[in-house]
C-alpha cells in the first residue's frame, strides 16, 4: 500500500514541476484539504486550483532534492525538497517582485484515502524567503 502513497505523491510532485494543474488535481480527493504555509486552510479542489493559478501567476518554481516517504499502510506521506524559484509577480503583502531567484528547504505532509491526497500541507520558511527575495 505505501508503493501506492509514494507513487501518488510522485506524480503529484511531477505534475508540480511540468505546471500542469490538472494532473495535479488528479491525484487529489473532491474534498482535499490545502494547509498552506502561514495561510489558511482551502477546502476542496476547486479552491486548490485557484490557489495554484495564484501562485503560477506570481511565482516560477522547480522543485529538487526530492525525498519521499510514506508510511506502510499508505494512509500517509511526506517530502523534503528544495524549492528553486523566480518572484515574478508582486503578491499581496509581500516584497516588490523583479524577477529574483530563490532557493528554499521545504517539506509537504499528505494525508491519502483509496489512491488519491485528502490533505496536503506545506511548510517552508517564509521569513528566509523574504530575506532572500528583499536581498536580491
Amino acid at each position: 500500500m505505501s508503493d501506492t502513497a509514494q507513487a501518488t505523491v510522485q506524480r503529484y510532485f511531477e505534475a508540480f514541476n511540468a505546471g500542469n494543474t490538472d494532473a495535479m488535481l488528479a491525484c487529489l480527493s473532491d474534498d482535499v484539504a490545502h494547509h498552506v504555509n502561514e495561510g489558511n486552510i482551502r477546502q476542496g479542489k476547486a479552491a486548490f486550483a485557484e490557489f495554484c493559478a495564484h501562485m503560477s501567476r506570481c511565482y516560477q518554481e522547480n522543485l529538487t532534492d526530492m525525498v519521499i516517504m510514506a508510511s506502510a499502510d499508505g494512509t500517509r506521506a511526506a517530502a523534503e525538497y528544495v524549492v528553486n524559484g523566480t518572484y515574478l509577480h508582486t503578491d499581496a503583502g509581500l516584497p516588490q517582485a523583479h524577477g529574483q531567484t530563490y532557493r528554499l528547504p521545504a517539506g509537504s505532509f499528505f494525508s491519502l484515502e483509496n489512491g488519491q491526497i485528502t490533505r496536503v500541507v506545506t511548510y517552508y520558511n517564509l521569513s528566509d524567503w523574504v530575506a532572500q527575495v528583499s536581498a536580491a
